[in-house]
Parts: C-alpha cells; structure tokens; sequence
C-alpha cells in the first residue's frame, strides 16, 4: 500500500498533504469513538433522527479524510458504512441487530487499516471484503436469517407545503419542499478533484437535480429540490467547507414569487464572488428587496453559526504529551528550587528582610497555583477509561450467551494520564471477570429469582488523596467452599478458620483459578495476579468483598497522580523517610510495655483493643544508631491491602508535597520503597512503599 502514500501526499500537486497525517488519525480515532459509542446506545425500536444523522456524520467524516490523504481501502469501506446509514436516517430501512453488528466491526477493521497507516503501511491489511458483501446485502435489504424481520417503516402522509411569506426567513422545516440553487467551482484544479466528488455525490442525495447555465467559466450551477432542512443543509456543506479546499459564500435568500423558499449555496476557490475577491456573484432571486431581507436573515445565520464554531474550535489545542511531561518536570523542579529557598530563609531577620520574605511568600503561592494548574492538564476524566468497556462487554455477552447491563458512575472523575493507561488492563481484567465467572446464564437467574439481565457496575469517587475504582456484580459471588479446596488442591496453606477477607486474597495467587474448565474466555489462571501486580506497582491497593449468591465488589484505591503527592516525614536516626499521607491513619507515643514480642522475634502493639505488627523502620533499612541511648518510641499506623501496621520511628518531622522521582529509571527496584524525592535541603528522602510493607508484615 505504500503507493497510497505518495498518492496521498501528492493530491494536491507540489502541496504536502502529510503534515497533517496526525491530525486525521487523531480526528478519525475520535470519530471512531464517537460512532462505537452512539451504535451501542442506539435504541432499535425508535432510533430518531439525531443519532442516525450523528452516526452517519461520523462515517462521512472519516470517508472523506482517507479519500483526501489517498487511504482508499479506508475510504472504501466507509463510503459503504455510510451508504446503509444514509438509507436507515431516511427510514428507507428499518435498524436491526445484524446492521449494527456490521458497523461495529467495520469500525473496528477501519482502526485497523488507519493503524497501518499511520505505522506506514507495515503488516498485513486486513480483509474487507465480507464486511463489504455484508453492509451492501443489509442496503439492500436483505435480513440476514438469524435476524428478526424488522417492522416496516412507518411512512407519514405527505402534508401540502404552506405558502411562505415574502418576510419569512430562510430556513425551511422538514417535509416542506425547497428549491436551492447551488455554484461549485472552479472544477479544474487539481486539489478539489476529491472534495468535489465527494460533494456531488452528497448532494445528489438531496433530491431532484437540474443543471442551469454557467456564466462563469469551470464553474457548474444547479439547482435541487429537497426536503432537507436548514439544519441538516448547513451540516452538510459546514463538512465540505470545513476541508478548507473550498470556501463557502452565501449568494442568494428567498423569492417573493415562489411558494417554496430559494436560496443559493456556492463553492469557490479564487474565484469571483469568493471572500477576498474585488468581484461578487450575481444574485439569483427574482425580487431584488426580498433578496437583501433574506440574505439578511440567512448572513445573519450563517455569522452565529461561524462564530460558534470558531468560539469552539479556540478553546481546546492539541498538544504532545511529551511537551506536558516536559513541564511538569520543570514545575517539580520548580517545587524544589522553592522549598530550598523557603527553608534556607528560616533564619532571617524578618525586619532587615521584610521585602525578600514576602517575595518569597509570593513564590511559594504562586509555585503551588502553578503546580496544581499544570498537573490538572495531565488529569482526564474516568469515562475515557469507561468508554472501552461497553462494547467489550456486549461482544462477550453475546458470546457467552448472557444479558448484560453496564452501569457507570462517577465519569467525571478525573485521574493522571499516565495511571488511566495503566489502569485500563486490568479493570478491563475484572469486567471479564465479572461476565464469565460472576454473571449467571439468563435462565439460572430466573430460576434463583433475579432479573434476567445482570448488572455489572464501574464507579470511581476521591477519598482523601486516592481515587477508588469499583467493579461490582449481582452475581453468583464467591465460594468461599470452593475457593478453599481449590488453594488446597494446589498446595497453599489455608485453613477452615481463615477470615473471608484472607479466603477472597487467595485468589491473587499466581495460577489460581476457580473455572472449572479452560476457555478461550477464562480457566488458565492467568489474570488475578498480573492484576494485582500491576495495581500494586501503581502504589496501588486492591480488595475483594463478596456475598455468594449475591455478587461481589473489588475495589482499586490509586494515588491521583505518580508526579506529585502529599507525603509525612519522618526521621529515622540521621535519615529522613516520606509515608504517602493517604496512607497514613494516625500517630502516637508509644510505651515500651505496650509492645510484645512473639514467636520468631516478631512484634505486636495493641491499639484500642486491636493488635497489629510493629514494624522498626530502623532495623529494615539498618540505618546507623551514633547516639546509642536514644531509641524509637513513635509509631505511625499506616494502612494498606485491607491491613494496618505500626511504623516504629524517631521522630515526626511534618507534612508537605514532595516530587516523586522514580528509582527504578535512575537507579534500580529497590525492596519497601516505592520512590525517592529532594528535599528542600537538597537531600534526597526515600519514599515508602506501604504496601510492600504490609505485605512484608504478614509473612
């Protein structure tokens, strides 16, 4: 296919189309979004209009980029997804299932060949052909025979068009015949070759076509008779418009003489009557007064409309991630520079220096206004995570042979870009997980008395500085029976006085699966673990809730960012550790007689009638003790993975935000520690690893 490529960038003669390759693909993945997203949201017993035409825009968007860069096989198969469209948004064809099924897989092949386009034509196309067969059988209405006979169309009496009044503005309503005549031109330069095309054929779905004298030499004037309205007329040339190959120049308003109203639409490039030209167009209406009154209205229109876009398109810009990375980094550095110079300031006289103190004030609140403005760019909202799951989970649902409903809550809560990517795997994971093991088949529902469609539910909410993503069903839930002879069966140490909470952790096990047979689905052990893992090295927790019969819950706590975070300090002997504040539940002085030493040297304190191991942070990062007769008598309790631990520690040294640095990238995995930072000393503190620690605590 490389041929497309030049064929691409070489539509517009010596103009280099390739520049923007990027935009389309982005632009075409959106659509593509937008189209899945709607296609799964149609309702076929009463589809309207809007969503049809939403749809159909959607593919007409996409056909006429890949027509415009020379990706024909994307093109192509566009051009069809676009012709059943347009058939069902003129209720010629009645939605079924089979039609829907197509244009979702459609969607999904035209990811593909865009893939390969943007990866510069490596690897093997992937096949239309059937998809093609398929879209043009269902366009012609042939219902394939596992497909329910749709109900015919209901068709609406045609209703006489009233006579419209000499004063009344421009734009028509449905059913009502309007004759417009239409200039597009010049027709011989090269870059319009396709837009051209295109139009024509969009127009041609318009109505009745008449060809009329040109004055103008390589231009062609027309006229057509629609139904169309304003509405659906100005979305169609916007589109055209919008490709910049071809200006649009309002040359006409409605005639006094005529029942049904008449305007003009032209297309121009450099020629008379296009903005910039000396020259205007001649006008087309027969009365001279009602042409100005309605090119009043229909400027007037086309003005608010312009402005409106122009409005929208200001407010948002593309730019590279890397570029946003880029800057927070520098903003962290930033964070730093500050908190040296705030603590090296610490001594001063305040009255020899009032005016560097509060120049330093300043800094210190417009560098925190800084930060949290540049981290909120990083920050997207969760429904662009829980927009991949409804059409996963139909697709699985349907081969499963199970009725599904997905509920979302919480969409707009917002987390870092860089956890929404590493996030997206396993909760998508946990929905499969939810369809095939806890979601029962439709008729073991009913005979248990639920409703024959399961639910499963995506939340996420802030709590404190974490975000907490649930993935919750009403399914069969847990066995805790089952779960248990299946740990014992591979060997793990359980026993029948295990908490729930511990049974339902067995699960993480490397290789643990509950399925009773391997699928292609589910059953190979595989998954719970990898979730967990990846979770855990997000600093992340996950915990299981569970009611056999009745469903289950698992909840994943993240941080809201990996870039910056609100931390305690604590000191150790001469060092200094960071606790992520989210973990940490309280602190207090400890008596030595509280705490108990049991088997294998191992600690406990007992705090309101809860025990909880001791962890002395001194004897785990063998930190040097140069004054032998101080020892550690503060202890932190932090929580994590469901459980809490007690951190034995000199002394509390405060709370504030510090710029996480990963080890990992600049040195190498380090065991309880999750990440370093610089303080404002310019010393670099180790930032704990709580879950780790956790962890740690129960082996």
């Amino acid at each position: 296919m490389a041929e497309s490529y030049q064929e691409g960038s070489g539509a517009g003669g010596d103009f280099d189309l390739s520049q923007f390759y990027q935009i389309f693909f982005e632009e075409a993945g959106e659509n593509l979004d937008l189209m899945e997203q709607m296609l799964l949201e149609l309702d076929l017993s009463q589809a309207n209009d809007e969503e049809l035409n939403g749809i159909f825009r959607c593919a007409h968007s996409i056909k006429g980029g890949a027509a415009t860069f020379g990706f024909s096989d994307v093109a192509e198969l566009t051009h069809q997804m676009e012709s059943l469209l347009d058939r069902l948004r003129r209720h010629e064809l009645q939605p079924i299932p089979a039609m829907v099924d197509v244009l979702l897989e459609s969607a999904d092949a035209s990811r593909s060949l865009l893939a390969r386009h943007q990866a510069g034509g490596q690897g093997e196309a992937v096949s239309t052909a059937s998809l093609v067969k398929r879209i043009s059988e269902l366009a012609a209405g042939v219902v394939p025979a596992d497909s329910p006979a749709p109900a015919p169309a209901p068709v609406a009496a045609p209703e006489p068009a009233p006579a419209a009044p000499a004063s009344a503005p421009s734009g028509g309503s449905a059913g009502v015949a309007r004759r417009l005549e239409i200039r597009i031109g010049p027709l011989d330069k090269p870059e319009l070759a396709e837009p051209i095309k295109d139009l024509f054929r969009d127009i041609a779905g318009l109505g009745t076509i008449q060809d009329l004298p040109s004055t103008a030499p390589g231009v062609r004037v027309f006229s057509v008779e629609t139904a169309s309205t304003e509405e659906d007329l100005l979305d169609l040339f916007a589109f055209h418009v919008a490709k910049e190959q071809v200006v649009f120049q309002e040359v006409g308003a409605n005639s006094s003489s005529a029942d049904a109203s008449e305007a003009a639409y032209g297309f121009f490039s450099d020629a008379p009557g296009a903005p910039g030209s000396s020259t205007s167009p001649a006008p087309v209406a027969a009365s001279a007064a009602a042409s100005k009154s309605g090119a009043a209205v229909k400027a007037s229109t086309s003005e608010s409309k312009a402005a409106a876009q122009s409005q929208m398109e200001s407010t948002t810009i593309r730019v590279a991630v890397n570029k946003v990375d880029q800057l927070i980094n520098l903003v962290g550095e930033l964070v730093i520079t500050q908190a040296m110079l705030a603590q090296n300031s610490r001594g001063l006289d305040a009255g020899a220096y009032q005016q560097l103190l509060a120049g330093l004030a300043d800094l210190d609140r417009n560098t925190r206004d800084l930060q949290e403005s540049v981290m909120s760019i990083r920050m997207i909202p969760m429904s662009i995570v829980f927009s991949r799951f409804p059409r996963m989970l139909r697709d699985l649902a349907n081969k499963l042979g199970k009725k599904v409903e997905l509920v979302t809550l919480g969409e707009a809560t917002e987390l870092d870009k860089g956890l929404v990517e590493k996030i997206t795997d396993p909760l998508t994971h946990l929905v499969r997980n939810s369809c095939d093991h806890g979601i029962e088949l439709p008729a073991e529902r009913l005979a248990k008395g639920k409703p024959e469609h399961g639910t499963i539910t995506l939340s996420a909410s802030h709590q404190g500085g974490s975000i907490v993503i649930e993935v919750r069903d009403d399914g069969r839930g847990l066995s805790r029976e089952k779960i248990l002879r299946k740990a014992q069966e591979r060997g793990l140490e359980v026993s029948e006085q295990m908490s729930d909470a511990d049974v339902w952790q067995l699960i993480f096990a490397p290789g643990f699966s509950t399925a009773d047979e391997v699928t292609d689905v589910s059953g190979r052990g595989v998954g719970m673990d990898v979730v967990k893992r990846n979770i855990a090295a997000l600093n992340g927790t996950v915990e299981i809730d569970s009611a056999e019969g009745y469903g289950m819950k698992v909840s994943v706590r993240l941080p809201l960012t990996l870039a910056i975070m609100d931390g305690m300090s604590v000191g150790v002997g001469d060092e200094v550790y960071i606790l992520p504040l989210s973990s940490v539940v309280e602190s207090f002085q400890v008596n030595p007689n509280d705490v108990s030493t049991v088997a294998q040297g191992s600690q406990l304190v007992k705090v309101r009638d809860e025990y909880m191991p001791v962890i002395a942070l001194e004897k785990i990062f063998q930190v040097p003790r140069f004054d032998l007769n101080k020892s550690s008598n503060i202890m932190v309790v932090v929580e994590a993975e469901g459980s809490r631990v007690a951190l034995l520690v000199d002394e509390l040294l405060g709370q504030h935000q510090v710029v996480v640095k990963n080890l990992e990238t600049n040195y190498r995995k380090v065991p309880n520690v999750s990440g370093a930072t610089i303080l404002g000393d310019g010393t670099v503190a180790l930032i704990l690893d709580i879950g780790g620690l956790v962890r740690r605590a129960r082996h």
